[in-house]
């Protein structure tokens, strides 16, 4: 219980990387000028990459209690959570399409066929 535990803080993490990350390279401004003046996108870029170290840790300490096998699929549920998020949440502007539906209704079905137990 311990290795999900730790995968689902992994892939929360993850999720909340990326959206962060988005959130930072859309504020962020030009190269030419001056970062310092917004620091907003930097202080969000510095929390995302953050996050993403404290995924990393977390899928590392995972891996001590579960297979490779029963976790890697686990992290398909970032994709979803990302999807969800991104159309959700106005700041982002991403617009909801049914052929997105589509491919994480078949990730959804595809991490439960590998999850599920089979029969022996």
């Amino acid at each position: 219980m311990k290795g999900y535990g730790l995968a689902l803080c992994s892939v929360l993490l993850v999720s909340m990387a990326q959206l962060l990350l988005r959130a930072a390279m859309q504020h962020l401004p030009a190269l030419g000028r001056e970062l310092w003046q917004q620091p907003l996108p930097l202080i969000l870029l510095f929390i995302g990459l953050s996050a993403y170290a404290l995924s990393m840790l977390c899928w590392m300490l995972a891996l001590r209690h579960l297979a490779l096998s029963r976790l890697y699929p686990l992290l398909s549920i970032s994709y979803v959570l990302v999807w969800l998020a991104a159309i959700s949440l106005p700041m982002f502007g991403e617009p909801f399409r049914w052929s997105s539906l589509a491919g994480v209704g078949l990730i959804v079905a595809g991490l439960l066929c590998v999850s599920l137990p089979g029969k022996k």
